[in-house]
């Protein structure tokens, strides 16, 4: 019975650390500042997965913490990606599209 009480306690430091994160998020001065914030709200929301998983007792939902973990890294990929480039293309393409706009379609 006292782990039961162990998870709740930690299922709801987790629920605060999330709230913490997401209001880093809409605060942040930066974009990287609030991409982390997001990260961590997405590490964080995995971490709760797990943790209502064992108190519960159904192993079920560790594969949909895999899943959410594995859509949380491809999602700071491609945020990350696009504020650093502008879009979703390859930087070759996107590189040889630019010379050639430039230098007036030779």
């Amino acid at each position: 019975m006292g782990i039961y009480y162990a998870l709740i306690v930690t299922a709801v430091a987790i629920l605060v650390t999330m709230s913490l994160a997401m209001i880093r998020a809409m605060a942040g001065p930066t974009v990287f500042d609030r991409v982390l914030a997001l990260n961590m709200f997405g590490t964080k929301t995995v971490l709760l997965i797990c943790v209502v998983c064992f108190t519960i007792q159904r192993t079920d939902f560790l594969d949909l913490a895999l899943l959410y973990s594995l859509m949380n890294f491809i999602g700071m990929v491609a945020l990350l990606r696009f504020s650093q480039f502008g879009g979703f293309a390859d930087f070759e393409d996107a590189s040889q599209s630019k010379s050639t706009s430039t230098s007036g379609g030779r």
